[in-house]
C-alpha cells in the first residue's frame, strides 16, 4: 500500500482492465482447458510445484493475469521483466537475486518474462543455465508461436500452454460484473448498459477481454447522463466505443449469408459471391472473415485445378490486412471473381480426408520403410538398409519409382486428379513417370 495515497487515487486511475484482473484461480476467466479443476496446471499452481512454462496465445486472453495469480499464490519470490526493455545485465541481476534467495532463505524465484519471443539468442543463453539448474522458474508470455519465434533450447525446457480467445459469453459475463462491481469496476458510477450493447462489445472484441473492458469503460465515461441523471450505454454508444458497427441482420441471417457466399464460390457464380460478400461486409461483418473463407475455398473447391487461386486469395487477404477497407476490398473482389471463374476440383480435400482417416487409425504394420529412415547419425542401425534408398536426382527426369508409404498402405491412392484445369497437366506428368 502507498502511504501517501490516502484516497486510493492511484488505484482508481488504473484502466478498468487492470483493476478487474482476477486475483485467484476461481475468478480467472476462460482457458478452462488448462485451468479447470483437476488440471495439471491448476494442481501445479496450488501445490506450488510449477515448473518452467510458456504461456502462448492472442492478446487479452489472460496470460499476464495468470502469471500474477501464480505470483500471489506461490511462496517464492517473483521477478517480472519485459523482453523489449530487459538486457543481459537485467537477466544476470535477476538470476543473482534468485541465487541469493535460494541459498539464504530456501525460497524459489519465479521469473516472469513478458513478450519473451523478443529475447535474442544472447539474452536467452544468459538465462538458460539458471533454468537448467532450477535457480529460477521461468514463466514466459508471448503472442507469437514459441516453437517458431524462440530459442529452441529455452522452449525444450518449458511446458507450453496455449491460450485461446475468450468466448463472447465469457466476455459478456465479465462486462456485466465490471458494471456492478463497486470496489474495482464501474459500480460506483451507477451506469447501466443495454444487453445488446454488452453483446456487441463482447462479440466484436474478438476474444480479447482487455479490448472489451477498454470499450466499456470508454462508453461509460463518455456517454452523457439521461434525464434521470444516470448513464445508460446503448448499442449506438457501444458501436462508437469499439469502433465497429453492429450487424444489420440477425445471427441466423449472418450464417445464411455466409453459407450462400461459400456455396456461390463453389458454384462458380461470381455475381452472387460478390453480392453476398458485400452484404456481409456492409452489414458489419469483418472483411477479414470473408477473406479467410475465400482462402479456404480456393483450396477446397478449386485446389489443383488452378493452384493460382490460393495465391490470389492469400494475396488479397494480405493486402486487405495491410490496407484495410475500403481500398482492400478491391483486391478481395478480384480474388472472389478469380476463384469463382477458376475450374473446380475437390481432389485436395478428398485426398486430405482419406489420408487423415488412415493416419488416425494407425496399424501395427505402418512403420516407415527402412531405406527412408534417418541414418545420418552415429549409432543408427541398419545403414545398409539406408543405402538402398534411390536418390531421385540420380535418375532421368528427377524421378525413380520406389515405395514411400508404409507396407500397410503401399497401394493406397489418396490424391486422384480429376482431369480438370491444371490437373490435366498433373495427370500427364504422372503418366510420363509411369505412376498411372
Amino acid at each position: 500500500m502507498d502511504l501517501f495515497d490516502f484516497n486510493g487515487n492511484a488505484e482508481s486511475a488504473k484502466p478498468l482492465a487492470e483493476r478487474m484482473r482476477a486475483n485467484n484461480l476461481n475468478d480467472f476467466i476462460g482457458q478452462r482447458h488448462i485451468v479447470a479443476e483437476g488440471s495439471l496446471l491448476r494442481r501445479a499452481i496450488s501445490l506450488d510445484r510449477l515448473g518452467s512454462c510458456i504461456f502462448y496465445g492472442p492478446p487479452g486472453t489472460g496470460k499476464t493475469t495468470l502469471a500474477n495469480i501464480i505470483a500471489q499464490t506461490t511462496h517464492g519470490e517473483f521477478i517480472r521483466l519485459n523482453a523489449v526493455q530487459a538486457g543481459v545485465a537485467d537477466v544476470k541481476k535477476a538470476v543473482q537475486q534468485a541465487e541469493n534467495s535460494l541459498k539464504m532463505f530456501g525460497r524459489r524465484t519465479y521469473l516472469m518474462l513478458d513478450e519473451c519471443h523478443r529475447f535474442n539468442k544472447t539474452q536467452s543463453d544468459s538465462l538458460l543455465p539458471a533454468i537448467e539448474q532450477g535457480t529460477v522458474i521461468f514463466i514466459g508470455s508471448t503472442t507469437e508461436n514459441p516453437y517458431a519465434s524462440m530459442t529452441p533450447a529455452i522452449v525444450s525446457r518449458c511446458r507450453v500452454f496455449e491460450f485461446r480467445r475468450l468466448s463472447a459469453e465469457d466476455i459478456e459475463g465479465a462486462l456485466a460484473r465490471a458494471l456492478s462491481d463497486r470496489r474495482k469496476g464501474l459500480g460506483n458510477t451507477g451506469a447501466t448498459a443495454e444487453e445488446a450493447a454488452l453483446r456487441h462489445i463482447a462479440v466484436t472484441a474478438g476474444g480479447d477481454l482487455r479490448t472489451a473492458y477498454n470499450a466499456l469503460e470508454l462508453a461509460v465515461l463518455t456517454t452523457p447522463p439521461g434525464p434521470d441523471g444516470t448513464v445508460r450505454v446503448t448499442l449506438a454508444d457501444a458501436e462508437q466505443s469499439i469502433q465497429k458497427k453492429a450487424l444489420s441482420y440477425n445471427e441466423d441471417d449472418y450464417y445464411d449469408y455466409l453459407s450462400a457466399f461459400c456455396k456461390s464460390l463453389r458454384g462458380s457464380d461470381a455475381d452472387a459471391a460478390l453480392y453476398y460478400a458485400m452484404r456481409l461486409i456492409s452489414g458489419g461483418c469483418d472483411p477479414m472473415l470473408v477473406a479467410r473463407r475465400l482462402a479456404v475455398h480456393s483450396a477446397e473447391d478449386v485446389g489443383m485445378a488452378d493452384p493460382r487461386a490460393l495465391q490470389m486469395a492469400a494475396s488479397a487477404m494480405y493486402v486487405l490486412e495491410k490496407t484495410g477497407a475500403p481500398e482492400g476490398l478491391i483486391p478481395l473482389s478480384q480474388a472472389i471473381i478469380y476463384v469463382c471463374e477458376a475450374p473446380k476440383s475437390n481432389s485436395v480435400v478428398t485426398a486430405m480426408h482419406a489420408a487423415r482417416d488412415d493416419a488416425e487409425n494407425v496399424r501395427d504394420d505402418d512403420g516407415v520403410p527402412a531405406y527412408l529412415k534417418d541414418h545420418s547419425y552415429d549409432g543408427r542401425r541398419g545403414k545398409a538398409e539406408g543405402a538402398k534408398y534411390k536418390y531421385p536426382h540420380d535418375y532421368p527426369g528427377g524421378y525413380v519409382k520406389q515405395q514411400y508409404l508404409p507396407d500397410a498402405f503401399k497401394d493406397k491412392k489418396y490424391y486422384v486428379p480429376k482431369g480438370i484445369g491444371y490437373e490435366k497437366t498433373v495427370e500427364e506428368l504422372r503418366r510420363l513417370k509411369g505412376k498411372e
